[in-house]
């Protein structure tokens, strides 16, 4: 990049082959060609920047075209009214009923199972969340009242005793 002093030599070498009547019209003309040079760049580096993105999407198409033909096909089922067959060569035996019977989980018809202990907590599936003890004086905290706000409490408290104070 010229530096000033540059800038204003090249100038002045301007002005005395130009003259000052022709050096305005020059400076327009110049900058209509760098404007349309720029454009022009500008429309060829579009261009260029379409033309990859078109064959990265047919290179991205051709891979997963190459995984789905070397994936493995999906088993089919084929329901008839008496049996399931399975339509590949691995196959699973149906277990017995008295097999079947001991694996089923035991069925809790009040509150949903714990999906996590440690000790006397339990973790509660997301719909409740919170943890649960199971230790002999849970009943006696739960009975205790709570508020939402403990600092609502204590104001509620200290405005009681005010108001005693201020009546009584």
């Amino acid at each position: 990049m010229p530096s000033f002093g540059d800038t204003a030599l090249i100038a002045l070498i301007a002005l005395l082959l130009f003259g000052p009547k022709k050096l305005p019209e020059l400076a327009r003309q110049l900058g209509k060609l760098m404007g349309e040079f720029r454009r022009a760049s500008n429309e060829f580096r579009m261009q260029m920047e379409d033309e990859l993105r078109i064959a990265e999407q047919a290179e991205r198409q051709q891979k997963i075209a190459a995984m789905e033909a070397a994936a493995p096909v999906a088993p089919t089922l084929l329901q008839n009214e008496s049996t399931a067959v399975e339509a590949t060569e691995n196959t699973i035996a149906a277990p017995t009923d008295a097999v079947a019977e001991a694996e089923k989980p035991e069925r809790h018809t009040g509150e949903p199972l714990p999906i996590a202990t440690a000790g006397e907590l339990e973790m509660m599936p997301p719909s409740t969340g919170l943890p649960t003890s199971r230790s002999p004086i849970a009943p006696v905290l739960d009975a205790i009242p709570h508020t939402a706000d403990p600092d609502a409490a204590t104001h509620s408290l200290a405005e009681e005793r005010s108001n005693e104070a201020l009546h009584g």
